[in-house]
């Protein structure tokens, strides 16, 4: 058993007063008052002036994109530069790792190329040193449609369904389908869905009927609208664009706030990173800017919808593995509370990605996947970027 001493504790949903949190095989086994009795074996790990968090989550990564420039373009098929599997073995890790040091210790994979990281998880030796993953496989997505590349091509309400049973018998933890076109796949449309209302609800009924939830990437608002009505679990990027510019109505926010729908607005950059010319007139087309898409979450979150934290990670330089820190950030300057921000990256996402039960909270039988930061993180969300210690199941884990 261990016993780690702070003044403050952001326990996933709330910033808390000093406490003592005792650690046992892997788990938290007790929140106790700062200056309880500890039978006399116990060791004490002190860290004034520190806040303890539990381990941040991503609910939005790709682990098979290295955060370099064309990450996802190199893994199209016919590529000169797309990684064989043992080298998009090294990526997958690679990319677990520099999310860990940013004290991310879990992500849910949302989008990898022909179920490479189901595959990679399922038989990884290593996965106890690394950040826990919930993985979608590739994503179900239109002929030709955004990130068709990846292995999830579908036409028709039958093989809809199909991609569906693949996905589930490949083991994955969720069904991610494109809902509209995106950004950075040439010739798809950001303004209108991709799919037929058949199509996308034959997506949401064979992952019902397998005990999975389903994820939708939707730029467009027709395509949020769409699977609003299909019923989709959460909603990647919800970024509502119309032909003139984003567009969220009172009666759209009581629609997804109503359903418990979570979204995941993928805000999160690296503004020291120069974006080339061609993406940032390609991102502009679409309608994605910075501005309006931290006013569309501002206005999520005034209309009470459940926002996560996700970065879509891993797609470019100014969207590496281990930003989450800057996600939470952006939250916070679109305009939520800090706390709020910091549960979107704790216990929301820990509901999101289905992992609840385990993680996202400092509570007795939660795995003991925790944070230390020196400083406030609710008084100061750049505190998340000074880390001083971190534990995964308990173990310490040495920061870079």
């Amino acid at each position: 058993m261990l016993a780690i001493r702070v003044p403050r504790v952001f326990d996933g949903e709330r910033l808390i007063g000093g406490r003592t949190v005792l650690v046992d095989d892997g788990r938290i086994a007790g929140v106790e008052a700062h200056d309880a009795a500890l039978p006399g074996d116990v060791p004490v790990r002190d860290f004034p002036g520190c806040t303890l968090l539990p381990g941040l989550i991503d609910a939005h990564v790709h682990l098979c994109a290295d955060s370099g420039p064309r990450a996802l373009d190199r893994l199209a098929p016919g590529e000169d530069d797309a990684p064989d599997d043992d080298a998009l073995t090294g990526v997958i890790e690679g990319s677990l790792r520099a999310q860990l040091a940013a004290g991310v210790t879990a992500v849910r994979d949302l989008g990898d190329r022909r179920g490479a990281v189901p595959a990679w998880r399922n038989g990884a030796k290593h996965a106890a040193d690394l950040p826990a993953v919930v993985a979608s496989g590739p994503p179900v997505t239109s002929v030709r449609g955004h990130c068709w590349y990846l292995g999830g091509e579908a036409r028709g309400e039958r093989e809809m369904r199909e991609a569906v049973r693949r996905l589930a018998e490949s083991g994955a933890d969720v069904v991610k389908v494109m809902a509209s076109g995106g950004v950075l796949t040439p010739g798809t449309d950001t303004m209108n869905p991709q799919l037929t209302d058949a199509e996308l609800a034959a997506v949401v009924a064979e992952s019902r009927a397998l005990g999975l939830p389903v994820t939708a990437h939707a730029h467009a608002l027709t395509a949020v609208e769409q699977a609003i009505r299909a019923g989709v679990d959460g909603i990647e990027h919800c970024t509502c664009l119309t032909p003139d510019g984003v567009r969220i109505s009172d009666e759209l926010l009581a629609a997804l706030s109503g359903s418990g729908i979570f979204v995941c607005a993928t805000l999160g950059h690296d503004p020291g990173v120069f974006v080339p010319p061609a993406v940032q007139e390609m991102a502009a087309r679409a309608g994605v800017t910075v501005e309006a898409l931290e006013q569309g979450v501002r206005r999520l979150y005034e209309g009470g919808v459940r926002l996560v934290a996700g970065a879509d990670s891993g797609i470019g330089p100014a969207k590496p593995h281990g930003i989450l820190p800057r996600t939470i950030a952006e939250y916070v300057q679109a305009g939520l509370p800090a706390a709020t921000a910091l549960a979107a990256a704790t216990s929301v996402a820990a509901e999101a990605c289905g992992l609840a039960t385990r993680k996202g909270r400092i509570r007795p039988g939660h795995d003991a996947d925790l944070l230390l930061v020196e400083g406030d993180p609710v008084e100061d969300p750049s505190a998340l970027r000074h880390l001083r210690a971190l534990f995964l199941a308990g173990r310490p884990h040495p920061l870079p």
